[in-house]
């Protein structure tokens, strides 16, 4: 499971709002920049389901699963790589039958087999987005100390 700690900024009975900071855990990844949480520099924020109670102020740490992300990022990088080359070796095959350039064939079936891989995964980001086994989940409340720039503005 990855895990990361943050503190609480604002909480209902069912979700809570979580502010984190970035940490080897994401800078090491290269979808930092694109994934499905809202971040400003070093800081994410992340809703999640507030399944301990958990109130603004309190410091906790969060975690999702690996299995799922491991999925998704196949998923998003290595599909449409697969499509692409499928692609490609269709039109090199196809093209001496309809008299074309197997070249130009390959091309345009490759990159119109890459975008589409785009296209389905981008109509099947609700359904990842739905399940409750790729969505963040509060793990624990802390005591430990919460970096200074995860604490909660005095209003």
């Amino acid at each position: 499971m990855i895990t990361e700690y943050g503190i609480v900024t604002q909480a209902s009975d069912a979700m809570a709002w979580i502010k984190t900071n970035r940490t080897a855990t994401c800078q090491g990844c290269t979808a930092k920049d694109s994934c499905g949480t809202m971040h400003r520099g070093q800081e994410m924020m992340v809703e999640v389901p507030n399944t301990i109670g958990v109130q603004p102020g309190d410091s906790v740490v969060i975690g999702i699963e690996t299995k799922p992300v491991m999925l998704l990022t196949f998923l998003v990088y290595v599909v449409p790589i697969i499509c692409l080359v499928t692609g490609a070796l269709l039109g090199d095959a196809v093209a001496p039958l309809i008299r074309i350039n197997p070249s130009f064939l390959a091309m345009v079936l490759g990159f119109s087999a890459f975008g589409a891989a785009f296209v389905v995964l981008h109509k099947k980001s609700d359904f990842f987005h739905q399940k409750q086994g790729y969505k963040p989940v509060l793990i624990r409340k802390t005591k430990s100390k919460v970096p200074a720039s995860c604490q909660t503005d005095p209003k």
